[in-house]
Order: structure tokens, then C-alpha cells, then sequence
């Protein structure tokens, strides 16, 4: 029995050492893909190990050295971390079983790379779900950046190399420009990084300068998609799909909206913003991207498209609830970072699945598939609902608490962006729900009308389906941690 402490170096060893053996085995796919999902079980097994000690008060950690008086790289386990971790693990499993189905039916070359980018990239997750402390959580989001721009290119044409390069060159900038400056300031101001319960600035700083120095760290992640950084999420959907399912679910947006509230309840501490009233304007810019990228959704005819605004405006919905600064709101947020990965997660398996079945790519063209393609499109309705927020699917229960939230604080900006953006949410979830089940579908020019997609897809598509509406009924787990969060 692995204690803690163990536990928290094997959440990231164990996907190192599978990009170690995955290559081993590149001559043997069924070997290749097999080490893929024991080193995916093997992580939530050492993840799950973690949870009964988070849940119990203990927050578990250790200090791998120190470079200078208070710069640590340092692990400890609370409960967003946890939540993270259980995240990343728990899907990277769904993921790779969905991979299985989808590399090969759609012949994908690189395959033996994919696999191996795939694992390092849910180490450097790991890592950040860990950190300790603002300066770790920067190098893991570094590599992070690094290990999936592969993936991002991984077809390996003009343009997936043009996507790879907005990708690359938007998260690196924001990062080294933005968030690099803001961590050395911090750390020259407090003499420390350390994620602290109540934060590290208080009386430090004026409002005016708090203020700026949220700025450099939201803008700085540029992972979470706040707008005017939000081109690399859709120009990053050249890539294939399960690597888009990766970027939306299980890793990279969610390492950058976990990161603002971090960043939001460790480093600045909810009493310091709100006394400065440092975190007006982040309501309003978050508010902004939720109905502008929506607006950009309900145009989008290219689904894959349309799904990634969804996803630029689902992630604001995060930054917003948590910039409201309020304990109801605040639970939303994190609630609302493992609804959306379940949900966002079926929606981009099941364009996956749809393209690989029929090799169609646009919603114009999704009239009557949900008759040839019901597993499929039932999932995806299901994932739909949760987007919008209607029962019983998850999404309900964290925009109910987000909008709890805004109302105590009686933020009416707020509580409109989330009444107008659910509408638009509507406005582009439900004609694809219209047209894939009560739309005739076209004829078969061919006379050979196409059905689901492998099973493995299919399988990985309606678990993750069934997995959002479990959380509407069962979300103790996630709430506990939520809760814990806000009174450790």
C-alpha cells in the first residue's frame, strides 16, 4: 500500500513510465495500446489511493528542493487538486479506449507518437493538479504546452502546422510575458508562491496594483481562453479528434481554469479582492467571452468549430463564478470543472464518432444521422443538456449553483451573461438534437446507409454520457471537495 506521499510521485511516474514503454511495443499495437490502459489505471489507482485522505482534512504534500528562499518545487494535495487529478485519470482511460477505436478506423499515422504525447502530457496534469505552489504548477504548465503541440500537429499538413504554431506561440507568449513576471513579483513581494488558505497578498498591495496583477495572471494563463487569448483553442481543432477531447476535457482547458482559481483563492485570497474590489472587471470580461464566443457558436456550421466557442465560453463560466467572489458561486466554479470535462468530453467523441462513420464535419449536414447513429447522438443530446443546464444532466446542478451565487451578491451583470448565454446555449445545442433525430435523413447515393461508429467509440462515448448524468444525481464527491475548499 502506497501512503501519500508515494502516492502523489506515482501520479506523475506511472504516466512517464508508459511514454517509456509505449515505444517498446510500437511494432504491436494491441501491446502498445494495452500498456496505455493499465498506465491509465495504474494513475486513477494511485489517484483514488489519495481521495479517503483529502476527504478525511489531511492535505499530503512534499518538497522535492529548493532553488531559492521560498521558490520550491513542492506537491500537496487539496481538494481542487484532487478533484483535477480524479479529472485527468479517471478520462484518460475513456480517452485511450476511444483512441483504440478511432486511430485505427480512420488509419492515422504516428500512432506510437500519439500514445507516447498523450502520456506525458497527463503527467504534466498531474503535476499541476499537485503543485504547492505557483512556481511548480508554471513548470508543469509549461511542459504541458510542450507535450501536446505534437498532438496539436499531429496530421502533420499546412494546417495542422499553422494551427500548432497559433497554439504554440499564444500559450507560450501569454505565459513567459504575462504570468512569467507576475510569479517573479509575487514572490518578491510575499517571499513566497506557496498556495495558502486565504492567500498571500493581503496588505501587500492597493487595489489599483491587485488589480493589475490579477490581469497578468488570468491573461497569463492563457490555457483558460478569456478573450482576446482564445485563438489557439479553435485553431488547435486541426488536430484529431481524441486530441481535442484532450485539449476541452481532460487536460489543457481545464489545467488553465483550475489554474485562475488557484491562483483566485490561494494566491490573492478571497477577502484581499474583495475588500480591494480587485475582481469587478473580471466579472465583465469573463461575462463578455461567455456571450461573444456563444454568439460565434450559433454561426459556427462547422461542428467541431462550434463545439470549441462552446468550450471558450463554458471555461469563462468558471472564471466569472469564481471572480464573483461569493462561497455559492465558488462551488459552481468547481463543479462546474468536472461537468463540463464529462460533457464537453461525449460531445467531441461524438463528432469523432459521427466523422468516422460518415466523414461528415458540418452541422448542415447531420439531418436524420441520430436514426443511423442513435448511441451516438443520444450521448450527445444528453452532453447537450448539460451544457445548456437542464436536468438531469450535471450541468444544472453548477449553473444552479453559479447562479445562486450572483444573486446572493446580488451581481445582476452576472446573473443576465448566465440567463442570455443559457438561451444562446440552447440556440446551438438544440437544432443539431432537431435535425439528427426528427429531420429525414438524406438518401444514400450509394444505397449503403452507414451505422455506428466501432465499438470501442461507442463504448467510451455513452460511458462519459452516462458519467454526466450520474453526476446529476450523485455528486457528493465533487461537492464535498468544493465545500472543503471554501471552509479547509
Amino acid at each position: 500500500m502506497l501512503t501519500a506521499e508515494q502516492a502523489i510521485l506515482a501520479g506523475m511516474a506511472v504516466p512517464l513510465v508508459g511514454a517509456l514503454l509505449i515505444p517498446l511495443a510500437r511494432r504491436v499495437p494491441n501491446l502498445r495500446e494495452g500498456i496505455t490502459l493499465v498506465t491509465a489505471a495504474a494513475l486513477l489507482a494511485c489517484v483514488l489511493s489519495l481521495l479517503p485522505v483529502v476527504l478525511s482534512g489531511a492535505r499530503p504534500g512534499l518538497v522535492l528542493f529548493s532553488l531559492l528562499p521560498g521558490l520550491q518545487i513542492a506537491f500537496k494535495v487539496e481538494p481542487l487538486g484532487m478533484l483535477f487529478a480524479l479529472i485527468a485519470s479517471g478520462l484518460w482511460i475513456v480517452n485511450s479506449l476511444y483512441s483504440m477505436g478511432y486511430m485505427r478506423s480512420n488509419k492515422e499515422a504516428n500512432q506510437t507518437r500519439f500514445y507516447v504525447c498523450f502520456a506525458l502530457a497527463i503527467a504534466s496534469t498531474m503535476g499541476i493538479a499537485f503543485s504547492s505552489n505557483l512556481f511548480t504548477l508554471f513548470i508543469f504548465y509549461e511542459f504541458l504546452t510542450l507535450s501536446t503541440y505534437p498532438l496539436v500537429t499531429h496530421h502533420g499538413t499546412e494546417k495542422a502546422r499553422d494551427g500548432g504554431r497559433v497554439y504554440l506561440g499564444l500559450l507560450l507568449s501569454t505565459s513567459t510575458v504575462l504570468l512569467l513576471p507576475a510569479l517573479v513579483f509575487i514572490w518578491y513581494i510575499a517571499g513566497t508562491t506557496d498556495f495558502t488558505v486565504g492567500g498571500i497578498l493581503a496588505d501587500k498591495l492597493g487595489p489599483t496594483e491587485l488589480a493589475l496583477l490579477l490581469a497578468l495572471c488570468v491573461f497569463g494563463i492563457g490555457k483558460a481562453a478569456l478573450m482576446p487569448f482564445h485563438r489557439w483553442l479553435p485553431a488547435a481543432m486541426v488536430a484529431p479528434t481524441p486530441v481535442s477531447a484532450l485539449l476541452h476535457a481532460v487536460a489543457v482547458v481545464k489545467a488553465g481554469v483550475f489554474s485562475v482559481v488557484k491562483v483566485i483563492v490561494y494566491v490573492f485570497g478571497f477577502d484581499t479582492l474583495a475588500t480591494a474590489g480587485a475582481a469587478h472587471w473580471l466579472v465583465a470580461v469573463a461575462g463578455f467571452t461567455i456571450i461573444a464566443a456563444s454568439v460565434v457558436a450559433l454561426k459556427a456550421n462547422n461542428l467541431k468549430r462550434r463545439l470549441a466557442y462552446s468550450t471558450v465560453s463554458q471555461l469563462s463560466y468558471v472564471i466569472m463564478a469564481a471572480a464573483l467572489l461569493a462561497p455559492l458561486s465558488l462551488i459552481g466554479a468547481v463543479l462546474h470543472i468536472a461537468v463540463h470535462a464529462v460533457g464537453k468530453i461525449t460531445l467531441f467523441f461524438a463528432a469523432g464518432a459521427v466523422y468516422t462513420a460518415s466523414h461528415k464535419t458540418e452541422v448542415s449536414q447531420l439531418d436524420g444521422i441520430g436514426r443511423r447513429m442513435p448511441w451516438t447522438m443520444g450521448a450527445f443530446a444528453i452532453a447537450a443538456l448539460s451544457m445548456i443546464g437542464l436536468p438531469p444532466a450535471a450541468g444544472f446542478i453548477s449553473k444552479w449553483y453559479m447562479l445562486s451565487g450572483a444573486m446572493a451578491t446580488q451581481h445582476w451583470l452576472a446573473v443576465t451573461v448566465i440567463v442570455v448565454s443559457t438561451l444562446l446555449n440552447a440556440g446551438y445545442f438544440l437544432p443539431i438534437i432537431y435535425r439528427a433525430f426528427f429531420v429525414a435523413p438524406p438518401a444514400d447515393p450509394h444505397g449503403h446507409p452507414h451505422g455506428e461508429a466501432p465499438l470501442l467509440m461507442v463504448i467510451a462515448l455513452t460511458t462519459t454520457a452516462a458519467g454526466t448524468v450520474l453526476l446529476f444525481f450523485f455528486p457528493d464527491v465533487p461537492l464535498e471537495l468544493a465545500r472543503q475548499m471554501i471552509s479547509p
